[in-house]
């Protein structure tokens, strides 16, 4: 009965943000079907190429304030007072504030250094400066989204997605269709704002707060969050590197459209895929950061989240490996029929991605900084310089190579870790379901 309440809950948490992603899958699949006909490969290279950055920077100027502020507000919440939980919010607000000034600034000052270093051009320099409103926009949403995620206020979060996803179907279906490639810029900036809108009307948290802080009081006061957010910052910047400069390396040698098939085969693997993650996470992330201090109740709902994650993501891999071809002609165009191999093969990594990502969390919830950064590290660093080799060997296809045999590096050497420093262990249950799905 136990069990049964365990999986309910996560399948609650997951179905509601699952039914959310599916919203969202359904808008990003005709935005993307739009973009394929009226932007082409290049202009699906280029959106990409301005989103990379954008995401570059975000990670960077956010210092990982929306995910260390999560395991703050929910620990606050269930150990200490509704004061502290106010407390953390304002602090969270106010540096979200300050550190997306200090990005965006950052982009404006270096926009022509991007413009020449992406697209051997100073063209595209005040193009950045609208990236850099964007950037900012950007940043408060992500404090917005936090403040619900840690709340536990999943439907006001969920809600928020949806319109924010929708908004930005509507604006990027008008821009390509009257400006073109002119219109990916004003898209990315709009969808920012419109983000930004939503996430504020449905966040509506006033905190309540005996005084206002300095600057210098603010950091001093959230230093424990900036610690953990720091540590956050850092692997995630190496994270969103990898992807960045795999794709300017796939611009340099076989050019813009290269990029744009890369960027739309990525889109499928991790996107419409990484949906199914990203709605587990927002109820998996603060349970398994409630109970990170004992390992045996952590160890449960790691092994439980991993069953689900696998049984989930099984039955998309196989209808897409099956129809793959009609399905890529359906959402996007036969232009686009290049990325087969690379979607193919990446796919079938991301059944180990499942089984790694519920663990790595662990490392994220405990806290443990030195694991996570030694891991992210290595591992992008592995995934970088194994995708570049295979592109060298095999073009696109190589790349979907590399990251399939990479996801199952990553599932070994995490279970390895997880198993010597925490005793961790998968039960017979989810190795039966792992092996069958896997087969």
């Amino acid at each position: 009965m136990k069990d049964q309440n365990s999986y309910k809950q996560i399948l609650k948490a997951t179905s509601l943000f699952s039914g959310v992603q599916l919203l969202n899958i359904l808008f990003s699949l005709i935005k993307s079907k739009f973009a394929a006909i009226l932007i082409g490969s290049i202009g699906m290279g280029i959106l990409g190429l301005f989103n990379s950055t954008l995401n570059l920077a975000s990670v960077v100027s956010k210092l990982g304030l929306d995910i260390s502020s999560v395991k703050e507000i929910v620990f606050a919440k269930q150990n200490i007072s509704s004061e502290k939980v106010d407390s953390i919010i304002y602090i969270l607000k106010k540096l979200i504030w300050i550190s997306g000034l200090i990005g965006s600034a950052f982009i404006i000052i270096f926009s022509t250094y991007l413009s020449k270093l992406i697209f051997d051009s100073q063209d595209y320099f005040f193009s950045f400066i609208w990236v850099a409103i964007a950037l900012f926009f950007r940043q408060i949403t992500l404090s917005n989204l936090a403040i619900l995620q840690g709340q536990r206020r999943l439907v006001q979060l969920a809600k928020a997605n949806v319109y924010a996803s929708g908004f930005s179907l509507i604006i990027s279906i008008l821009l390509f269709y009257y400006l073109g490639v002119d219109g990916i810029v004003p898209f990315i900036l709009l969808s920012a704002i419109f983000g930004f809108l939503f996430s504020h009307y449905f966040n509506n948290y006033k905190a309540s707060i005996s005084k206002k802080l300095t600057i210098k009081e603010t950091i001093i006061e959230g230093k424990d969050m900036i610690k953990l957010g720091l540590t956050l910052s850092v692997t995630s910047v190496f994270s969103i590197l990898t992807v960045y400069l795999l794709q300017i390396y796939v611009k340099n040698v076989g050019g813009m459209s290269e990029v744009g098939f890369y960027n739309v085969g990525f889109l499928i693997i991790n996107t419409y895929v990484g949906m199914i993650f990203n709605a587990m996470s927002k109820d998996y992330f603060p349970r398994l950061s409630a109970v990170s201090n004992d390992f045996k109740k952590a160890n449960e709902i790691i092994v439980k989240q991993a069953l689900v994650g696998v049984l989930l993501v099984t039955p998309i891999i196989i209808v897409f490996l099956s129809f793959a071809s009609t399905l890529i002609k359906l959402f996007f165009s036969v232009e686009f029929l290049a990325i087969i191999g690379l979607v193919s093969f990446g796919l079938l990594g991301i059944v180990f991605k499942a089984a790694s990502w519920s663990m790595g969390y662990y490392f994220i919830a405990k806290g443990d900084s030195q694991v996570y950064i030694k891991t992210a590290i290595g591992f992008n660093t592995l995934l970088l310089v194994m995708s570049i080799i295979g592109y060298n060997y095999d073009g696109l296809r190589g790349i979907g190579i590399s990251f399939m045999v990479y996801y199952m590096i990553h599932f070994f050497v995490i279970y390895v870790i997880m198993k010597l420093r925490y005793q961790f262990s998968f039960n017979k249950e989810f190795l039966v379901t792992f092996i069958v799905c896997i087969c």
